[in-house]
């Protein structure tokens, strides 16, 4: 018995860290879009600056994705956007961006 016991002594442990993270979603109009640098959003509260993840999605309110080619003349200062992203320490991390669709009332995508 003694001889199993050492054996699973020697045995390398390993350990493993479970980071949970939640998606929040927050609404409001473009207040600076910079793909380089910034996408601010003007919220309730005032404006919010969030931080780019290396793989933003950015898509109407009905579900499609918008090309890259269309960034620059869709998210224009005051169109509304809904914002999910991962708090990061006291950074907002953006995961995707909903540009609420022409003529749609509501940019809830909550089913998309």
């Amino acid at each position: 018995m003694a001889v199993a016991i050492g054996m699973f002594s020697t045995l390398p442990l390993s350990a493993q860290t479970v980071v949970k993270t939640t998606t929040v979603a927050s609404r409001g109009t473009v207040s600076t879009y910079d793909p380089a640098t910034s996408f601010v959003v003007t919220e309730a509260s005032g404006p919010v600056t969030y931080y780019y993840s290396p793989n933003v999605v950015y898509r109407t309110s009905s579900g499609v994705v918008i090309p890259a080619a269309e960034l620059q003349t869709r998210l224009v200062s005051g169109a509304p956007v809904r914002v999910h992203y991962v708090q990061d320490g006291d950074r907002r991390v953006i995961q995707r961006v909903v540009l609420r669709d022409r003529g749609d009332k509501d940019d809830d995508d909550d089913d998309n």
